[in-house]
């Protein structure tokens, strides 16, 4: 914990700076409102502020010179961030300080670490099997019995399937047929008309009707017909028929030996299968794992942080001309591209930041160290 002077000290101290800072913001942002040209009138009024903040300054300095000299036989405070002055070293009329934070500054350090201890592994090595072919009995060698069938053969053979008999047979009577000539009208006379001329030689004789017709009579010889007739050759008789004995011929089956039995013998059944057996036992091997390292990064304070006052640019010590001359010169180096107005704004201040990092040169977001001036060859 500070002492309560100490304390009193630095409060009066960051109202003092608070104050200056603030009327300075006030004045930059009216100066950036977008005017062209600064006129006499603010001019005067920015000196007369100047004034003012100077004489304040001056009460404040001797407040804390008196505060001072009331610490002086106390214990240095140690604040941990560097320089702990109330006030810039040497101080010069006419400039402008500001007290800045400088960060720590780290540096990456990568160094080999142990990751794991060397170490001991059991690997199992399996067996290793092989399939194989084997014969092997399925069925064991037995008997049976067994019926040896009759043989059978053919033989033909000529047996009497009717004897012999007698029967008496109806010998039918014998006709036969022929032929006979008989008159079938026998010879006449008979009138017919015309001439004797107009009939045949056969006119017997002729004679005139009453109707002046000529009537001829003429013989008529007989006429016959033949005529078939059935006559008896012989009367019917019977006789005794002698029937010879009927004879076929069969086939007939006959055993030529009877059945028997006998004794066979069932040979043993074998069959090959695949046998899978073991070729090479399971067993152990143990295999050294060796120690595994690993780079590891680690950042490292190689500074602390600290308090530093820096000369900057303020309405003390810079002028609309200086301000013009800063902007052309940051425009030459391609890192301001607003039009020159001679304004303090933040383009300026951001185009001042950019290049006063690529110098790596004092920067900061809302001041400009006079370092960078110079390294841009003005004066202020």
């Amino acid at each position: 914990m500070l002492p309560t002077q100490t304390r009193a000290l630095v409060a009066v101290t960051s109202l003092a700076l608070a104050a200056g800072c603030s009327n300075l913001t006030d004045n930059t942002t009216a100066v950036s409102s977008g005017e062209d040209m600064v006129s006499v009138e603010k001019l005067r009024a920015s000196e007369n502020r100047v004034t003012e903040l100077e004489s304040r300054l001056a009460a404040t300095n001797r407040d804390l010179t008196s505060a001072q000299q009331r610490l002086a036989a106390t214990d240095t405070v140690q604040t941990g961030v560097g320089d702990t002055s109330l006030f810039p070293p040497n101080p010069k009329p006419g400039q402008c300080y500001a007290r800045v934070l400088i960060p720590a500054v780290y540096k990456t350090v990568s160094e080999r670490a142990l990751k794991k201890e060397a170490g001991e592994r059991i690997e199992i090595v399996p067996a290793r099997f092989e399939t194989v072919e084997e014969t092997v009995l399925v069925k064991e060698a037995s008997t049976r019995l067994e019926v040896v069938p009759a043989v059978y053969s053919k033989v033909q053979e000529r047996v009497m399937i009717k004897p012999a008999s007698k029967k008496i047979v109806e010998v039918p009577a014998v006709y036969e047929s022929v032929s006979e000539r008989i008159i079938d009208k026998p010879a006449h006379t008979a009138w017919k008309k015309g001439p004797a001329t107009a009939q045949s030689a056969t006119v017997i004789s002729q004679s005139t009707t009453d109707t002046g017709e000529i009537m001829c009579l003429v013989e008529v010889p007989a006429s016959y017909k033949v005529v078939n007739k059935r006559v008896l050759v012989s009367p019917a008789r019977t006789e005794t028929v002698e029937i010879p004995a009927e004879y076929d011929t069969v086939t007939k089956t006959v055993v030529s030996s009877p059945a028997t039995t006998r004794e066979v013998v069932i040979p043993a059944e074998y069959e090959t299968v695949s046998v899978t057996r073991i070729a090479q036992p399971a067993s152990q091997r143990r295999i050294e794992i060796p120690a595994e390292y690993q780079t590891l990064t680690r950042t490292t304070k190689t500074a602390e942080e600290r308090m530093e006052w820096r000369q900057v640019m303020c309405e003390v010590n810079m002028t609309r001309d200086t301000v013009v001359a800063l902007q052309k010169a940051l425009a030459a180096k391609g890192f301001y591209k607003a039009p020159v107005d001679g304004i303090i704004g933040q383009q300026t201040l951001g185009a001042a930041r950019s290049y006063a990092l690529q110098q790596k040169l004092p920067a900061g977001s809302n001041y400009i160290a006079t370092e960078v001036v110079d390294s841009l060859g003005l004066k202020l």
